[in-house]
């Protein structure tokens, strides 16, 4: 009699145990979400290829922004430089010379002899003239000698007028096409000349950002390739957590939400705020499978923490479920 009432006794015991374990088990399951720290590294290269010339960090290094990271050979680019520079000084020469007289002091100062030269001459032939009218009137002098001096009073006035037109070309400035054409020269050269500043700056590679040198690529003395990276780099803004939501949990988070995660070793629960919340579902992602998540369809979440440098990336992480959200976004324990 005692066996059969032993049996049934065993018989609700493990009844009992699979009820509670079904019950109380699955909500040690739902009880957090899983996921991990995650990173949206920056991956810092050059524009155009060339051998490292130096490397001014290392793995694990922490950099602030703006600090030098590495520079790579500029010996073209250098030479570049020199020859837009050399241009631009060419071009403005060009353009001071437009803008001054056409000839030199000295060449003008010639020009004015003649023109003193062909003064007194003048100065000879008119009185010549007059005195040559005035014989002429009285019958002392033939006609021919007036006309003679006639002729020689022309071609002083014409050689004196000559010498101040010429003098007047002298000093003139070259034509207005000439000068535009000469400052456009200018500004050509001046737009070459930045252009190899920018060329030459951008062999030497400063961070973007503060952060944390996560890996490096290439060291002193290898040649990078164009659109390859030297180094990734890490800025604490950059890190998130990402987790994953089941649909029947997914009105109770959304952008703004607030939510507390726990790690293994972490003394304080994970701050963090939602940041984006997917729109398609899922299967739970292979790196968090389990028997009784295999098979259950998932949104992916991300959140950004209040304290990202604490955090490390690929830190396996659990995102308290027991959450609801109000009208602030904001979750409520």
């Amino acid at each position: 009699m005692r066996k059969p009432l032993l049996a049934l006794l065993l018989i609700i015991a493990a009844a009992s145990a699979a009820w509670a374990w079904r019950t109380y088990g699955n909500k040690q399951v739902e009880a957090g979400w899983q996921g991990w720290v995650e990173g949206d590294y920056l991956f810092i290269g050059p524009d155009e290829a060339g051998r490292l010339t130096s490397l001014d960090v290392r793995q694990g290094q922490s950099v602030a922004k703006s600090a030098p990271l590495f520079a790579v050979q500029s010996d073209l680019q250098s030479a570049e430089l020199q020859q837009a520079a050399a241009a631009l000084k060419e071009a403005e020469a060009r353009l001071a010379r437009a803008n001054e007289a056409q000839q030199r002091p000295e060449e003008i100062a010639v020009l004015e002899a003649q023109k003193t030269r062909a003064k007194a001459a003048l100065e000879k032939s008119q009185p010549d003239y007059d005195r040559a009218k005035d014989l002429v009137a009285k019958g002392i002098s033939p006609p021919s000698r007036l006309d003679d001096a006639a002729a020689s009073l022309a071609r002083d006035r014409a050689a004196l007028v000559e010498a101040e037109r010429q003098i007047d070309v002298a000093r003139l400035k070259s034509r207005i096409e000439d000068i535009a054409a000469a400052r456009a020269v200018v500004e050509q050269a001046k737009s070459r000349l930045s252009a190899a500043e920018v060329s030459l700056s951008r062999r030497t590679i400063t961070a973007p950002a503060e952060g944390i040198v996560q890996e490096v690529f290439y060291r002193h003395g290898e040649v990078v390739p164009a659109g390859r990276p030297v180094l990734s780099l890490l800025p604490p803004g950059n890190v998130k957590l990402r987790f994953f939501v089941p649909e029947a949990k997914l009105a109770s988070i959304e952008p703004g939400t607030q939510i507390e995660a726990s790690c293994d070793g972490c003394a304080e629960p994970i701050k963090a705020t939602v940041t984006f919340v997917s729109t398609e579902a899922e299967f739970t992602p292979p790196v968090i499978f389990s028997r009784e998540e295999r098979h259950k369809l998932v949104f992916r979440v991300e959140a950004k923490p209040v304290d990202p440098a604490s955090l490390r990336v690929g830190l396996p992480i659990t995102v308290e479920a027991n959450i609801q959200g109000n009208e602030h976004g904001i979750a409520k324990r």
